[in-house]
């Protein structure tokens, strides 16, 4: 599986990891905080250059899957004692979040919730009036139901990815920037090696586990080696306003089912806006358009006001395309490749 001729042998690892982003990272991380750190992490460029460093970074635990609703609510408790847990500052700012739906999505909804709590996680349904107290510039009367998760908020992405390789190479694991990672070298069933090439030439690192983290561009870099998963890249904006700040200086975080929208404060004037229906899918992860385009710019803003009235006095700002990896239940995928020991 991929052939290596011209390539030198480099060094050994007990394990590759392939990609710099927020999960390679901590993946590098938490091998070494178990005791292996013979380890190495490939980057083709610099650390949170693909998705991570387009991600809006919104911290909540309003799932409708269970799996997805237990690991966000330990995610949050790692994301909280961040410093003392793993080293470092992953940027989180508790904003609170509130959740607001229809009467469409109502049964659904109270399900999800009474879910999450039995998780253990803070959430609970409130009432308009409530709302109002937390964002008395939201207009709520639209709302079959709210519900508000308390301690949510968001962390800084590229932040975090950077703690946590950080705090990998502390502890003897290695970091290899700007090292693109060509193929896994397999024989007999089992890795045995990750080919390179960077601008001391072709080579391989001998290991017996090869960790592909590499969010969009695993699907491509898979199929090289006749391993066709069912994941797609899909493109999603994001665009930052600048709130007219007499009127609205603060306000929580927010995800909108009834509107299909997202958003959260940013810095100290700005707000951050996504929309969960409109996603554009993408061929090549090496080109798609980085920036938003107008008709998302208005559609985004116009659901925005429905539900804070005031930000139609907003400035537009700036704004942002990133990928998602998208695989067809929606779940995350984390797991071994069938037939190949150590992938």
């Amino acid at each position: 599986m991929g052939s290596t001729a011209g390539f030198t042998a480099e060094s050994t690892a007990d394990a590759v990891v392939i990609g710099g982003g927020v999960m390679g990272c901590s993946i590098l991380y938490n091998l070494a905080a178990r005791g292996m750190t013979n380890t190495v992490l490939l980057e083709r460029d610099i650390l949170g250059a693909g998705s991570t460093g387009r991600s809006s970074g919104v911290v909540r635990m309003h799932y409708s899957n269970e799996v997805h609703a237990h690991m966000a609510w330990q995610s949050l408790k790692i994301f909280q004692n961040f410093d003392e847990l793993i080293g470092g500052d992953c940027g989180l700012t508790q904003t609170g979040f509130l959740i607001f739906t229809g009467d469409d999505d109502l049964p659904a909804f109270h399900s999800n919730v009474a879910m999450q709590q039995a998780c253990g996680i803070q959430t609970s349904i409130i009432s308009r009036k409530e709302a109002k107290e937390i964002a008395p510039e939201f207009y709520v009367d639209d709302c079959a139901a709210i519900a508000y998760e308390p301690v949510s908020g968001y962390a800084d992405p590229s932040g975090t990815a950077a703690a946590y390789s950080a705090r990998a190479r502390d502890l003897g694991a290695s970091v290899m920037l700007q090292t693109p990672a060509t193929g896994i070298e397999v024989a007999g069933g089992k890795v045995v090696a990750v080919t390179i090439s960077d601008g001391r030439g072709n080579r391989r690192i001998e290991t017996p586990t090869a960790v592909v983290a590499t969010g969009p561009w695993s699907r491509r870099f898979l199929l090289q080696h006749g391993i066709d998963l069912p994941l797609e890249a899909t493109r999603h904006e994001v665009i930052h306003l600048r709130r007219p700040m007499d009127k609205l200086p603060y306000h929580p975080g927010g995800g909108d089912i009834a509107n299909m929208v997202y958003f959260r404060p940013e810095s100290t004037d700005l707000t951050l806006v996504g929309n969960g229906n409109l996603e554009d899918l993408v061929d090549d992860p090496e080109l798609f358009a980085a920036r938003p385009t107008q008709r998302f710019i208005q559609d985004v803003w116009t659901r925005l006001v429905r539900r804070i009235p005031v930000m139609a006095d907003a400035e537009y700002t700036t704004g942002y395309a990133g990928l998602y990896t998208s695989t067809p239940d929606s779940h995350p995928i984390m797991d071994k490749v069938e037939g190949i020991d150590g992938l």
